[in-house]
């Protein structure tokens, strides 16, 4: 089976960046997975994608080696099922409270014996390649969200759970839980301190920890805080900074005429 290239990389302790995408574009999926990401998180949660679209993304995704994940609306079966059948070799469930969610989200990623993943991998299969059945529960990564009040009083349980492949702290609705404005790059005392518990406890139990950021600056920052996986930032956002930027310093050529 085709190796996870982004899960055989936090598994060996190598920093990895990502980027998000949120638009529904498969050419800006394709653009951007050539641009040469560690791995790219399609996001149905918030993004403007639907499963219509992920089928579209996910083979554009695969055009390099690239790892496609995929960030599914909740913690329910049927869905990650049916994101890791059309080919995602990793999901992000968000809002993960407490241990019991922790071990619900691993067993939809994992076929029988180890969970209770429903077979029918219609693409899967044929972008994974051989032995897919056999390999998948190894190479399919479960990563859950760290992110509510709840999640962040059970993080070392959350942490301990068998067979997860990492944990994504999502530092926006981590301070919303905090009581603070939905910053995700603060340095609010007590986001950093949230931001550190989870850090740490993923730490002292061996578990890969990443986090979403929204550019340059914070992902620098991340990475040598020892986050494994750091994102970038988003398609949309990188194009607002890109045009905010640009179409400024046009204004301001213009207006000097």
């Amino acid at each position: 089976m085709r190796q996870n290239l982004a899960l055989k990389k936090w598994r060996s302790g190598q920093p990895s960046i990502g980027g998000w995408l949120s638009l529904g574009s498969v050419h800006i999926a394709e653009m951007l997975t050539h641009a040469g990401f560690d791995w790219l998180v399609v996001d149905l949660q918030h993004g403007l994608t639907d499963y219509t679209d992920l089928t579209r993304m996910l083979p554009a995704i695969s055009t390099t080696d690239t790892t496609p994940i995929v960030r599914v609306t909740e913690n329910r079966p049927a869905e990650i099922y049916k994101v890791l059948d059309v080919g995602a070799m990793g999901v992000i469930v968000p809002m993960v409270n407490n241990r019991a969610e922790a071990v619900a989200a691993v067993a939809a990623t994992k076929y029988p014996p180890e969970g209770n993943r429903s077979f029918g991998p219609i693409r899967g299969a044929l972008y994974g390649g051989p032995n897919y059945a056999a390999e998948a529960n190894d190479q399919i990564a479960c990563i859950v969200m760290v992110e509510t009040a709840e999640g962040l009083e059970n993080v070392d349980a959350i942490v301990s759970t068998p067979g997860l492949a990492g944990v994504y702290v999502g530092p926006s609705d981590l301070a919303l839980a905090l009581g603070l404005p939905p910053r995700g790059d603060t340095d609010e005392p007590r986001h950093v301190a949230a931001v550190e518990r989870i850090r740490d406890a993923c730490k002292a139990h061996e578990v890969p920890v990443g986090i979403h950021t929204g550019g340059l600056d914070y992902t620098r920052r991340r990475l040598a805080q020892g986050f494994d996986f750091v994102t970038l930032g988003g398609d949309a956002a990188l194009l607002m900074q890109i045009v905010t930027r640009d179409l400024a310093a046009a204004k301001e050529a213009a207006a000097q005429r």
